[in-house]
C-alpha cells in the first residue's frame, strides 16, 4: 500500500509495457492499471518506439529480449526522450553483464522473471536509498560460467563469432548456450 500512496503523489501515471509474452503482457498491464498506472502495452521494439516517439511515459517495464531486437533500445530510446522517466527491464535470462548494461542505458532495476506486479511497482517507485539484499546462497558453477560467457558476449556487442573466438569455443556451442536460460 505504502507504493500506492506514492503513486498517487506522482502527477504522471503512464506507463509503458513492452512484451513479447502475450499473456504475461496481458495479466501485468491489468494488474498496473489496478496500482493506478495508465498503461500502454506493446508486444515488439519497433511499436515500443514508435509509442515513446508519440508520447514518451513516465514509467517503463521492457522485456530484455523481444522477437524484433533488444529492449535496451526502448530503454535507451526512452532516456533520451525523456530523461526523468523510470524503466526497470524484465528477462528470463537474467546475467550480471546485460543488468550493468541496462543500468548504465538508464535502467533503474532490472528484474527476473517471474517477477509479480508488486515487484515491479516496488522497482518502478524505489529510491535509491535503499539497498538490496545481498544473497543468502552464492552462485554455482554453471552460473558463474554463464555470467562468464555474458560478460564476454556483451563485451562483443552480442556478435557470436567473435565471442566464440574470444572464449576458444566452437560458434554452434556458444549459441546452444545462449539459447537456454541461466542456470540456478
Amino acid at each position: 500500500m505504502n507504493a500506492i500512496a506514492e503513486l498517487n503523489e506522482q502527477a504522471d501515471r503512464s506507463l509503458l509495457i513492452v512484451e513479447d509474452d502475450k499473456p504475461f503482457l496481458e495479466r501485468l498491464s491489468r494488474a498496473m492499471e489496478t496500482r493506478g498506472f495508465s498503461v500502454t502495452s506493446c508486444d515488439t521494439v519497433s511499436d515500443g518506439l514508435a509509442q515513446i516517439g508519440k508520447a514518451a511515459p513516465a514509467f517503463a517495464v521492457v522485456d530484455l529480449r523481444l522477437g524484433d531486437g533488444n529492449g535496451l533500445d526502448v530503454v535507451s530510446a526512452l532516456k533520451k526522450k525523456r530523461p526523468d522517466a523510470r524503466a526497470i527491464v524484465l528477462t528470463g535470462y537474467g546475467n550480471i553483464a546485460t543488468a550493468v548494461t541496462a543500468v548504465k542505458m538508464g535502467a533503474i532495476d532490472y528484474l527476473s522473471k517471474p517477477a509479480d506486479a508488486d515487484d515491479v511497482v516496488a522497482a518502478l517507485l524505489s529510491t535509491s536509498a535503499e539497498k538490496s539484499e545481498l544473497p543468502t546462497n552464492p552462485m554455482s558453477a554453471d552460473r558463474v560460467r554463464w555470467e562468464h560467457i555474458q560478460r564476454i558476449y556483451e563485451m562483443c556487442n552480442r556478435n557470436v563469432s567473435e565471442t566464440a573466438r574470444r572464449l576458444n569455443m566452437h560458434r554452434r556451442t556458444l549459441q546452444r548456450i545462449l539459447a537456454k536460460r541461466a542456470p540456478r
